[in-house]
């Protein structure tokens, strides 16, 4: 598994495609992907869209997140950090919050390479190309 992550709209996602040669078309969108679409996916950008969305569904994001490091871990996963700033005063934000970051946690942990992107450049935090 490969994680990136960074702030929105950093170039995470070319940044994939460039360091790990992955093909736009072979990226799905955690907004709107189907659920069992992520089980065999080369790579999932907006991951914590796909948090969310579960989330809304009444699934457990931290369960989920545990099945798919087990059941496809050549998976890149690109993911914002939404961690930074006020705390939101709505609990279901709290709780988004919290779940992306266990999340990230989860997939960091799991992960050969995790990069963390700024301006379009990489940051090497665990492993390598």
């Amino acid at each position: 598994m490969r994680f990136i992550t960074g702030g929105a709209y950093q170039d995470k996602k070319e940044t994939a495609c460039r360091l790990f040669g992955i093909k736009a078309d072979e990226i799905i969108n955690g907004s709107d992907c189907s659920i069992e679409e992520s089980f065999s996916a080369a790579c999932i950008t907006d991951y914590h869209r796909l948090v969310s969305r579960l989330m809304d569904m009444g699934d457990d994001p931290v369960e989920f997140t545990q099945r798919l490091c087990r059941e496809n871990s050549q998976c890149i996963i690109i993911m914002d950090e939404i961690g930074c700033g006020i705390v939101p005063m709505e609990k279901r934000e709290r709780v988004y919050r919290e779940n992306v970051g266990r999340s990230g946690c989860i997939i960091a942990a799991e992960s050969d390479t995790v990069v963390r992107v700024i301006c379009g450049i990489a940051e090497f935090l665990k492993g390598e190309v």
